[in-house]
């Protein structure tokens, strides 16, 4: 079903009149000299059709943050009334030509946001208010929209950069590029597999691997042309209006449906078990992780709340399947930390730790650490720091996590075997810089004595952002 709706169009009809005649004439005589009648027919005329009057297809976006609701008059009458930020119109039919559009305050034609002539040809329109009222940037940014369907495999995807205060950016999926240094009103379209994908807008770099400034999900269906706004305040605390950072997705023509997923559980994947090979992860029956190693940690994958089938098998053996349970997951972030030793005859047994990650930012002087002790041959152990002595972590066992928030900066921290007074021996010292506002998890991982160990991963300490 196609998103395009018309509006009547008023056509008129010329009627012709149709008139038909028989002529004849009657006159006496004898059988050898009869008159003959004949009979002709008056020709119909041909009607001659009206031309049907051309017109566009015309649609309206309020993509400027600090306006309020609007209404749209063209050519005087009113087109769209009320119309909220981030709404987008259906399309309207226009005739060609020159048409006169004003955009008002709802309900307040004498205030007048915008107001001039807009010339539109037999095409397929948008019109979007972008920029600020406070800054007397507010104007309609005209887009011609290519309404042309796509594969039925494949859909077509435009990005509009909307935010004011947001400076060029890349869009990316994964580690592929769809948009590269997108301006404020740039726009760009890309082709791509019918799927759903998440989908990153970073600050632009000439590498694409710029700080994620927003992440979203996206189900693009095939046969289907979408374009997405990227519309709000990347920092609306700064600015006159609380609208903040948003996608507003929006289906211009084709079969319909897909459009912004709400996957409100972010789940991650640490492979933490030392004497484990490589593995995939399936999330529900397809592949989300493969070859994962030893010792990494997964970027988060977006799901949707409920229940989930996850399964983790042997990369080069697929049939060795080593997990295999349903989680449910409520909103929220999560760890699911492969721990212990596959060999059948360890204390601590291959297991999967679901641990709930806290992803909110510190105070920008702060730096939030979580310890998780992964080291299957290790005890319970104290983690201290240098210089000051501090305790942040007592008594950790293995498969403990406790978390700390200390001041932002550079420290030494030593791994211990559990004392009363936190003194014990020291097994491990490493060097570790966390920034303010940031939250991490430090894993303590791998073979404390590797050479008596069915693997010789050695003790080690990863630290991992989480946010």
């Amino acid at each position: 079903m196609t998103n395009i709706k018309r509006r009547d169009v008023l056509r008129g009809f010329g009627g012709v009149a149709i008139a038909g005649g028989l002529a004849g004439c009657m006159g006496g005589g004898t059988a050898d000299d009869e008159t003959e009648t004949t009979t002709t027919s008056t020709p119909t005329p041909t009607p001659t059709p009206t031309p049907e009057p051309e017109t566009a297809m015309l649609r309206v976006a309020h993509l400027s943050p600090d306006a309020p609701n609007v209404d749209v008059y063209v050519d005087d009458s009113v087109a769209l009334s009320d119309v909220p930020f981030g709404a987008v119109s259906d399309y309207l039919s226009v005739p060609v030509g020159t048409r006169t559009v004003k955009v008002t305050a709802a309900g307040d034609e004498s205030t007048v946001a915008f107001e001039g002539d807009l010339d539109v040809a037999e095409a397929t329109y948008t019109v979007a208010a972008v920029g600020e009222l406070a800054e007397g940037t507010f104007e309609p940014l005209v887009l011609e929209d290519d309404v042309s369907l796509p594969a039925d495999d494949t859909a077509r995807v435009r990005v509009v950069h909307a935010s004011p205060d947001a400076p060029a950016v890349d869009v990316t999926a994964g580690d592929t590029v769809l948009f590269d240094g997108v301006s404020f009103t740039q726009s760009g379209s890309v082709e791509v597999p019918a799927d759903t994908y998440a989908l990153q807008v970073r600050g632009d770099t000439e590498s694409n691997d710029g700080d994620a400034v927003a992440e979203f999900n996206v189900e693009l269906a095939g046969g289907t042309v979408y374009t997405v706004f990227a519309a709000g305040y990347l920092t609306p605390d700064d600015e006159s209006a609380d609208a903040g950072f948003r996608p507003v997705v929006v289906v211009d023509a084709g079969s319909g449906g897909g459009g912004l997923v709400q996957r409100d559980v972010s789940l991650r994947a640490a492979h933490l078990s030392p004497d484990a090979p490589n593995v995939d992860v399936l999330v529900d029956d397809a592949v989300a992780l493969a070859d994962v190693p030893f010792g990494a940690v997964s970027d988060y994958l977006a799901l949707t709340a409920g229940s989930h089938q996850v399964t983790i098998r042997a990369t080069d053996a697929p049939d060795t399947v080593v997990f295999d349970e349903t989680l449910d997951l409520a909103a929220g972030a999560y760890t699911a930390a492969a721990l212990g030793e596959l060999d059948s005859g360890a204390d601590n047994g291959f297991a999967v730790s679901l641990l709930e990650d806290d992803r909110s930012a510190p105070a920008d002087d702060a730096a939030r650490i979580r310890v998780l002790h992964a080291s299957p041959d290790a005890p319970a152990v104290d983690v201290t720091v240098v210089g000051s002595g501090d305790a942040l972590v007592d008594g950790a066992a293995f498969g403990d996590a406790a978390t700390v928030e200390v001041p932002a900066g550079e420290y030494t921290l030593q791994i211990r075997g559990d004392t009363d007074s936190n003194d014990g021996d020291v097994v491990a010292e490493f060097d570790v810089a966390v920034e303010g506002g940031r939250a991490y998890t430090a894993i303590a991982l791998g073979y404390l004595t590797p050479d008596g160990e069915p693997a010789d991963a050695a003790f080690d300490l990863s630290v991992v952002a989480d946010n």
